[in-house]
């Protein structure tokens, strides 16, 4: 078979629509943004999506996503053939993942007043945690929390409302979006060090074994040749480490 011919046959497995549809989860403000008057999506995984259609030579579509858990949930229904999530096992049931191309960290933002001191006091203390139903960070709690209560709300404006009115004591989230909460809203801190890393990779629907082999070797040689390194300079992604 000829490199062309093996590149449609794998375009095919990957894209049989004869389209590359792209999920965006717009869950996570660091690696996919809506930008400009036009109100385009922009970012890092946008990048890597259109790279991955030229080299496929298929147009791109893009699905999008308000949080991370619609694109789980929406894995095995065929409107989608590619995605950008964290590494969990729980989604690794549905989703065939590649390496890391990005590791961002997981925080906690409580009010200044809180008695926690460290991100070890929160499982201490018991305190009642709100994050985002689906989430990397939820999944990953909702197995590691000693002590700590987590509490899963569908969107991050209900959490923070939560947190505003006192129904939880703190919130877990991307570092750079706990961040943003903390500078638009005074009285909040973060606590450190973070509670997790979270391992941003691209994966395909399981069950697609040389799409799943293709993937990988993709995202690898976006890595090693700098691609991902140029992409984040580009969209000014701060407080992420390249693997």
């Amino acid at each position: 078979m000829t490199e062309t011919a093996a590149t449609a046959a794998i375009a095919r497995e990957i894209a049989p629509k004869g389209r590359l549809r792209v999920a965006l989860n717009h869950g996570n403000v660091v690696l996919v943004q809506r930008g400009g008057a036009d109100g385009e999506a922009r970012g890092i995984t946008v990048d890597l999506a259109r790279a991955l259609a030229g080299r496929l030579g298929l147009d791109v579509e893009f699905v999008h996503f308000p949080r991370a858990g619609d694109v789980t949930d929406n894995a095995g229904v065929d409107i989608w053939d590619v995605c950008f999530l964290a590494v969990d096992p729980q989604r690794a049931e549905q989703i065939a993942f590649s390496a890391p191309y990005v590791v961002i960290e997981g925080c906690y933002l409580v009010p200044d007043g809180s008695t926690a001191a460290t991100a070890a006091d929160v499982d201490r203390l018991g305190l009642r945690i709100g994050a985002v139903r689906g989430s990397a960070y939820a999944l990953h709690l909702a197995r590691t929390a000693e002590g700590a209560q987590i509490i899963a709300f569908q969107h991050f404006t209900e959490a923070a409302e939560a947190l505003a009115d006192g129904s939880v004591d703190g919130l877990a989230g991307v570092r750079q979006a706990m961040e943003q909460h903390a500078s638009s809203t005074p009285g909040y801190r973060l606590l450190e060090p973070p509670f997790m890393e979270i391992r941003q990779a691209m994966g395909v629907v399981a069950g697609r074994p040389n799409a799943a082999e293709f993937v990988r070797q993709f995202i690898d040689e976006m890595r090693a040749s700098g691609r991902v390194a140029e992409a984040a300079k580009r969209h000014g992604i701060e407080g992420v480490t390249l693997p």
